[in-house]
């Protein structure tokens, strides 16, 4: 209701999600909100990994625990392995994931290059990968901001890419990109289509 009345967020393309299957969203990550933004616009229940300094904060460690937030520690945050084991094990009790393949916040609110940990979860998991643009989260609460402010914000629900989909002779490593391949270019087309 904040983010409606506040940021007035709009939600395009209602996701068609799989019965049965866990699904990997994949968002671009401009701001500290951009997960509990995700978190509201998905019709279901997401789990994804935050800074466990964020669950010191008492409003905001409610908002994100109820939101499927799971606190990660500085050391292990560090660590890609563990994470990365920690989401796949997440995708393989059934649950949907919440990444951000840029793997940090952008510094100037563009797409940053993607890293490779998603393609990984989806050939181990098995799990489609569904893009997600945020547009509005940078303008309302960037880096350094404490407090959002009343900025219009828009999610942009891309098309789901399915491993399941891919030639079965493909190499791993050609799997890999390919799916980052076609995930930058969701992206690239989503931001275009909400311009920026």
């Amino acid at each position: 209701m904040f983010l409606a009345l506040y940021n007035r967020l709009s939600i395009k393309n209602e996701p068609l999600l799989p019965e049965g299957r866990a699904v990997i969203v994949a968002s671009n990550h401009n701001s500290n909100l951009d997960p509990v933004i995700v978190g509201v616009a998905y019709p279901r229940k997401l789990s994804y990994l935050a800074k466990e300094e964020l669950f010191k904060v008492p409003f905001l460690s409610f908002i994100i625990r109820h939101l499927g937030a799971i606190p990660v520690s500085r050391q292990d945050e560090l660590k890609a392995g563990v994470v990365l084991r920690t989401m796949l094990d997440i995708l393989l009790s059934g649950e949907d994931i919440l990444i951000f393949p840029e793997g940090s916040r952008s510094f100037d609110g563009k797409l940053q290059p993607l890293e490779g940990g998603v393609a990984m979860l989806a050939l181990h998991s098995k799990a489609p990968i569904l893009p997600v643009y945020v547009k509005g989260s940078f303008e309302a609460m960037s880096r350094g901001t404490s407090f959002p402010k009343p900025k219009k914000i828009e999610v942009l629900f891309g098309k789901l890419i399915d491993p399941l989909d891919l030639p079965t002779d493909m190499k791993d490593k050609q799997k890999r990109f390919h799916l980052l391949v076609q995930l930058e270019k969701q992206m690239e087309e989503m931001m275009f289509e909400l311009g920026k």
